[in-house]
């Protein structure tokens, strides 16, 4: 694999995280698995350090802006983590590499990116309604109010489960979930909810992947050397930058990425 084809690979991603809070593994798993001919257990624990430390740097940037609430960043958690543990005992039982793992990894991995590319689109139709700012602090606090207490969690374990197995859930499928759960909260803050919330699940599932034997780890050097730069450009760009035509031909390649995979 030529190394300046994966860290451009790395940085094209992480500027797209950046910029629309999607791409972390609807994109790179499919890179990795058509491109560079990575196995999608590889390709999947890969990612998954790959989206955590390319969002860790996406985070520190948005924190210093001071977008990100947290208060929805725990809410998610409390369900996300505990599912992602469990999702990784259940792998370490029927062991990653196995062809009835390799199957599941792979189907599932192409219903995630169709539910991608949908969710996706639903954002773009529905971007120029969205605000980007809140009046003041009482308005923030109502905001990141969610409809009830237990739909964060409940929809955070989802995500959990579906990111852990196969890497794609936390960007566009997160996006859209806060978009439904927290109705008033300002587009930047979505997205910076969503690139934060994922540094923890994304670690914990990673981690837990890497003690299963399924990371690359000169591959992840690579990319994050292009992705981390590309992040931190993108959360600069992000508020200034039209995303409904980006989000729109993303969706296109996703659902083509996602059906190929359930046809393999």
């Amino acid at each position: 694999m030529p190394d300046i084809a994966i860290i451009l690979a790395g940085f094209a991603v992480g500027l797209i995280v950046g910029l629309t809070g999607v791409g972390g593994g609807s994109l790179m798993t499919p890179i990795l698995i058509f491109f560079f001919g990575v196995k999608p257990y590889l390709a999947v624990g890969t990612d998954l350090l790959f989206a955590a430390f390319t969002k860790m740097g996406g985070t520190v940037s948005l924190a210093r802006q001071k977008l990100v609430p947290w208060r929805v960043v725990g809410q998610l958690s409390a369900g996300s983590l505990p599912a992602a543990v469990a999702t990784l005992w259940v792998l370490r039982q029927l062991g990653p590499a196995s062809a009835t793992v390799q199957s599941l990894m792979t189907n599932t991995l192409g219903v995630a990116l169709l539910l991608t590319a949908a969710a996706m689109l639903y954002k773009a139709a529905r971007g120029k309604q969205m605000t980007r700012h809140v009046a003041d602090s009482a308005a923030l606090q109502r905001a990141t109010r969610a409809r009830h207490w237990s739909l964060p969690v409940l929809f955070g374990a989802l995500i959990g489960t579906l990111v852990t197995l196969t890497s794609v859930g936390a960007g566009a499928i997160g996006v859209s979930v806060l978009l439904l759960l927290f109705p008033l909260l300002p587009l930047p803050r979505i997205v910076a909810a969503d690139i934060a919330y994922a540094v923890p699940l994304t670690l914990v599932a990673g981690l837990g992947h890497a003690s299963l034997g399924s990371v690359d780890w000169p591959l992840l050097a690579k990319l994050l050397a292009g992705s981390l730069p590309g992040i931190w450009l993108g959360t600069r760009l992000m508020r200034h930058t039209p995303e409904r035509v980006v989000r729109s031909a993303l969706s296109v390649l996703l659902a083509y990425a996602g059906l190929k995979l359930i046809a393999l």
